[in-house]
């Protein structure tokens, strides 16, 4: 099973995510996550959808999502070159001890504590995948309070651009 990220364009109007996430839940195929925004163009909205699947699977998701009338445009990322963030926020337990060492590892990982109260520090952090989990993987488990995922988002490098 190979990880895929398609971006597509769509009309921004009420229930195109929903046909959207349907078309996925009808077939049996499973959305890892799922961003949506508007574009620089309103009457537009870029969504950017993680799944995973062989060739014919992910095939047979990109001609089906084709076929619905919001879909303006649509690529596989994961097809050619391509740059990937994800932006993570996670509430740990910093109480005295561990405070200094949680920055410390914070600014290894290149984090931003942006909330601090007298146990805790949120701390925002964006990169790929594997710095996010590595960011965890090297926190004591226990210290973890709460974590919130945005999900991969990607555009294609250099010249080629998802457009109208």
């Amino acid at each position: 099973m190979i990880r895929h990220i398609i971006s597509i364009l769509l009309e921004n109007e009420a229930g195109a995510l929903s046909r959207v996430s349907g078309l996925f839940s009808a077939r049996g195929y499973n959305i890892e996550s799922l961003t949506v925004a508007p574009t620089e163009d309103p009457t537009m909205s870029r969504m950017t959808l993680v799944t995973t699947g062989d060739e014919a699977i992910v095939e047979q998701i990109t001609k089906q999502l084709n076929k619905l009338i919001e879909v303006v445009k649509l690529v596989d990322l994961s097809e050619g070159p391509h740059i990937e963030r994800e932006l993570m926020m996670i509430k740990v337990r910093a109480e005295k001890g561990a405070r200094e060492e949680l920055k410390r590892l914070s600014d290894i990982f290149r984090g931003r504590i942006i909330d601090v109260t007298a146990n805790t520090y949120t701390i925002e952090m964006t990169g790929d995948v594997q710095k996010l989990d590595a960011f965890i993987a090297a926190l004591d488990e226990d210290a973890i309070l709460e974590t919130v995922r945005s999900g991969p988002l990607g555009i294609a490098r250099g010249a080629k651009r998802l457009s109208v």
